[in-house]
């Protein structure tokens, strides 16, 4: 048989065939004068093995381990092992699916917002907040919101939407002050006007939640985007305020 025709033969490609020459997995076969390989039953078995302990989920190391008599591990050994992962995979995914079911349940509700899905108690914060107001600083604000509920450890996310959740009586007035001075130089005299305005309004338990910056931490990313070469004061000194208790 030439390779298209065993490869047709088990249910493989001419590909993979080749794949498994290169690997060593598949010894090569005789040649014939003209150079083509020419493939037997024997060869035929071994591919067709091969495919099965694929087919199995084993990766083709491990496939090499169990063809290697005299070298690799025991089949029944191999195929726990296979057994114990394929478990923890079905772990997995019953947990995702279980995420999935409510993020579904909160979709059809009709309160899963437009940054989602992000987590329950981003969820709770940005439905709260209501739809996006007409501003550019309550836009960038949202996208600050869904970065941190990314990067902010699970075990401190709850803590830090709490302590936004309480912001939220503010956001028109922190939005009114800084819309206005999105184009404005740093030197204008409202720059530090709203900062005083924003330190006033602005829990100092916030603080505890963003490092200095510098520190290396999300907060440096968010200074970066609001604060690009060419920055303007007003971001940031609000989020300065916001950072640090007065």
């Amino acid at each position: 048989m030439r390779i298209g025709e065993i490869a047709a033969l088990v249910g493989v490609t001419p590909r993979a065939v080749r794949h498994y020459h290169h690997l060593g997995l598949l010894p090569e076969p005789v040649r014939r004068s003209n150079g083509y390989r020419e493939y037997g039953m024997r060869e035929a078995v071994l591919l067709a093995r091969i495919r099965r302990l694929t087919e199995l989920g084993l990766g083709l190391d491990e496939v090499r381990d169990v063809l290697a008599d005299d070298e690799g591990r025991e089949l029944v050994e191999v195929l726990e092992e296979l057994d114990q992962d394929l478990g923890r995979q079905e772990t997995v995914v019953r947990e995702r699916r279980a995420r999935l079911a409510g993020l579904l349940a909160e979709a059809r509700a009709g309160r899963l917002p437009a940054e989602g899905p992000v987590s329950p108690e981003l969820t709770r914060l940005l439905a709260g907040l209501g739809e996006v107001p007409d501003s550019p600083m309550a836009v960038r604000d949202r996208e600050h919101l869904a970065f941190l509920d990314a990067v902010v450890p699970e075990e401190k996310r709850g803590s830090l939407m709490a302590a936004l959740h309480g912001m939220r009586e503010h956001a028109g007035e922190v939005y009114g002050l800084l819309d206005p001075l999105a184009d404005e130089e740093p030197d204008d005299p409202r720059v530090a006007r709203a900062a005083a305005a924003l330190a006033t309004l602005l829990p100092d338990h916030l603080a505890v939640h963003f490092p200095d910056k510098g520190a290396g931490g999300p907060a440096d990313a968010i200074f970066a985007d609001l604060a690009p070469a060419q920055s303007t004061a007003p971001t940031r000194s609000s989020h300065t305020a916001a950072t640090k208790p007065s």
